[in-house]
């Protein structure tokens, strides 16, 4: 018997992004939910001109969003995606099998990252596995904001299929480092809640480390000048996230 597949995407002023999304999942979605916290920008009005099921709810961090979106969606079967992604052709044929034959709890994609123009396929970018298929009767989105990850129940069966999402990330590096300091806002807070601690070894430890690994360990030189980019972005990021941390335990 054929699944019924709720697809769920959450939206912020993603006019440039959603109707490139919308078009990969309509051949497999039985239902297309978007969850958007009151956009700016043309959002809604493609969303209601591609007709679609389109609800708007204040925005309480992305994990609560998105369980939020989940639970209003009409079909126990969840496929997620962020309004920056699309499904391959490939992809969609074999959640179009999967529909037909589900075997397990839930499903995980590779997620290859443009960026700049650039597909990144090293810097600790890909495959960078996500589950994105599953019931959500046997799981939920969990982690630690902004980094949501859906959390399946013990004892579930997952299976990995060794296809992409393409996310079309960022455009320009300005606005990665936009969001680096957007995200550290929130991942650092976040941190600060579980009662996290920081200092400045740390602080030059994690930079330091996560360099390295990315850009030798995880072959980021071979990924070009973009590579190179990313890499130090990131080390960046790692770099705010604890700075900003180490700022809120002083304050405290």
């Amino acid at each position: 018997m054929q699944i019924q597949l709720s697809v769920v995407i959450i939206t912020f002023n993603e006019e440039k992004n959603i109707a490139r999304c919308l078009e990969s999942v309509r051949s497999i979605a039985d239902e297309i939910l978007v969850v958007d916290s009151f956009s700016i920008d043309k959002t809604k009005q493609i969303c209601i001109e591609q007709k679609v099921r389109f609800l708007e709810h204040k925005f309480d961090g992305h994990i609560e969003q998105k369980n939020w979106a989940m639970a209003q969606a009409k079909h126990n079967y969840i496929l997620s995606l962020d309004a920056d992604e699309v499904l391959t052709p490939e992809l969609i044929d074999e959640i179009r099998a999967i529909k037909n034959n589900w075997n397990f709890d839930g499903y995980s994609f590779n997620r290859l990252t443009n960026f700049c123009g650039k597909w990144i396929k090293h810097c600790g970018w890909y495959p960078d596995k996500k589950l994105r298929l599953w019931n959500r009767d046997e799981g939920s989105w969990g982690g630690m904001n902004p980094h949501d990850k859906v959390i399946m129940q013990k004892g579930i069966k997952i299976n990995h299929i060794n296809l992409d999402i393409l996310h079309y990330s960022f455009n320009s590096i300005e606005e990665h480092l936009k969001q680096i300091g957007y995200f550290t806002d929130i991942s650092s807070k976040a941190a600060f809640k579980k009662g996290q601690k920081s200092n400045g070894v740390k602080i030059i430890y994690k930079t330091a480390f996560k360099f390295f690994r990315d850009y030798i360990l995880k072959l980021g030189f071979l990924d070009g000048y973009y590579g190179y980019v990313v890499c130090k972005n990131s080390a960046s990021a790692k770099r705010l996230k604890y700075t900003k941390l180490r700022e809120l335990n002083r304050k405290s």
